[in-house]
Order: structure tokens, then sequence, then C-alpha cells
């Protein structure tokens, strides 16, 4: 029982090592305290669990050795021998002597001295005190709510729910922001967009040179398949039509699907290098083919007429 006893305090000891080590670096940054101040919240929180549970296991145990107890006693008042693996005192012991202080419990012989004096329908109410360990608990919560009050309302130190509500607003914002750059690879051909950056044509052209130039030519001419410089789409010249080309393919005109091969983002920048022939009038151009295609652009002017944005 003692080895137990050491188990659980030395498990308390271990779950609350991180809380006090953050608890000690002083001054942080509101979002840091916040942070410090829910570790410390989830170690008490499971400390307090295993504090109780192993308090029940240890009120479990003495309750049956209480029991045994008081099983060996009656049978010796009725002459019942006692089986020889039954080994507890025959007399009050230690146990019963602190069950008997942390309930409060009246013998029964003594019942008389707590009753009142009414009666109702000849059953007699006993005046029965709130059992010790109960009373503790309550004085141990009021002492607990002054040191609360105290540290997160007057002290200065904790943080108040105002403060609070402003930390996990900063956290939530970083989830978000995290969650949104995950997304970038989420590209399909409902949200596809044009990139402009440097790079990402950069990276466009070689995905470009080491797989379409042999249908299409390297200045996109055209060849097998379609001119990309003229202004004539067969299957739709807007970015998201040119994306979804390239990933679901035109099996019946020989171009394959892509999108075993390329990683969404690559045939965005695939499909935005092939938009940068437009109008380039390459030589050796293949003839139009398809529909011609105009660009929709939304134009939105400042206050000073000057040109916001273009949407393709």
């Amino acid at each position: 029982m003692k080895n137990k006893l050491l188990k659980s305090i030395a498990a308390v000891v271990i779950l609350s090592t991180p809380a006090l080590q953050l608890w000690a670096q002083g001054a942080a940054a509101p979002a840091d305290i916040h942070h410090v101040e829910r570790t410390l919240g989830n170690t008490v929180l499971v400390a307090g669990a295993i504090i109780i549970a192993f308090a029940i296991g240890v009120l479990l145990y003495l309750n049956n050795m209480l029991l045994q107890v008081q099983r060996v006693r009656y049978m010796d008042e009725h002459g019942i021998k006692v089986p020889e693996k039954v080994v507890v005192a025959r007399k009050e012991s230690w146990l019963e002597t602190w069950y008997k202080r942390m309930t409060g419990t009246v013998p029964l012989e003594k019942e008389e001295d707590i009753m009142f004096d009414h009666a109702y329908d000849g059953i007699r109410e006993l005046d029965n005190k709130l059992p010790p360990w109960w009373v503790a608990m309550f004085y141990i919560s009021i002492a607990f709510a002054f040191v609360y009050f105290g540290y997160f309302h007057l002290s200065g130190y904790g943080m108040g729910s105002k403060e609070t509500y402003e930390a996990e607003m900063v956290e939530a914002k970083q989830a978000v922001k995290a969650y949104l750059a995950s997304q970038a690879a989420q590209v399909d051909e409902t949200n596809v967009t044009i990139l402009e950056d440097e790079g990402a044509i950069a990276l466009g052209k070689s995905i470009y040179t080491a797989n379409c130039v042999a249908c299409h030519g390297t200045n996109g001419e055209g060849g097998v398949g379609p001119n990309f410089s003229d202004a004539y789409w067969i299957h739709g010249g807007d970015i998201k039509d040119i994306f979804k080309t390239i990933k679901y393919g035109v099996p019946e005109k020989g171009m394959i699907s892509w999108q075993a091969q390329l990683r969404p983002e690559d045939m965005q920048k695939v499909a935005s290098y092939v938009l940068s022939f437009q109008g380039t009038n390459p030589p050796n151009g293949k003839a139009p083919e398809g529909e011609l295609y105009t660009p929709v652009q939304a134009a939105e002017q400042d206050s000073t007429g000057t040109q916001m944005s273009m949407v393709r």
C-alpha cells in the first residue's frame, strides 16, 4: 500500500514538472502566459484525477477491511467459526476509529441522543451532522475561491477573461494562417488562379519543356497539339479550363491525364506558363483550332481612375 502511495505521488510530480518549468520562465508574451496557464490547468486536472482515483481505491480497500472486521465480530458474537484465512482484529481497530472520525458516524446505541422530538407516522428523525470530510472539502473550496480571485483579478499576474480571449484570438489567427498555408496544395479546377510570380512561371516552363514540347512546340506554336499563342481554344482558354485539360487530359485526341504525374500546384504553374504564350506569334505557328476565346476582364477603378485589378 505504501508503494502505491509513493507511485501516485511520483506520477503527480512528473506530470507537474513541465508546467512548473513553463511557469518558471517569468515574464512572457500574453499568448505564452495563456499557454502556461492552460498547461498548469491541464496538469492540475490530470493530477486531481489521479489523486481522486487513488483516494477512491484507498477508501474501497479500507471499507473492505472494515467490513471484514465487522464480519469477524459478528461471527464471534454468534458463535460462528471464523475461517483461518481471515486474519483481522476482533476489537475496534484504528481503521474503525478513523472511519468514524471521517464520517461522523454515531453508534446505533447512541442514536437516541441525536433524535428530534417530533415524529411522523411513528418515524423519528436523526439530527446527523455533515460528514467531516464533506465539511473539509467545503472549506477548501472557499479557500481556493479566494486564491483564484486574488490571482486572476487582484494580483495582476493572472490573465482575465478579456486577456484570455485576446490571446486565444491570436492563437486562432495563427492556426488559420497555418491551415491556409497547408491548403496551398489543394488547388483544383474550381479555385485555380493565374500565377504571375517569375519563380513560379520559371518552374512552369521547366515542367512544360520536359513534358509538353513534343506536342505543343518549344514556343507554344503547336505541333501534334494545338497552338497556344493564338486566341483560339478547343477546350476553353480560361486558366480553369487549361488546368482541367492538363489534369484530366483528352484521351480521344492523345492528350494524357497528368494528375497522376504532376502535383496540383505544378499543373497550376504549367497552365500559367501556357497562358504566357498568348499574342507572342512564334514562327511556324499552327493554324488556329477551336473557337475564339475572349478573356473576361473585370476592371475596378479607384477614386483616381487607376485600374485596380483584372480577372481573366
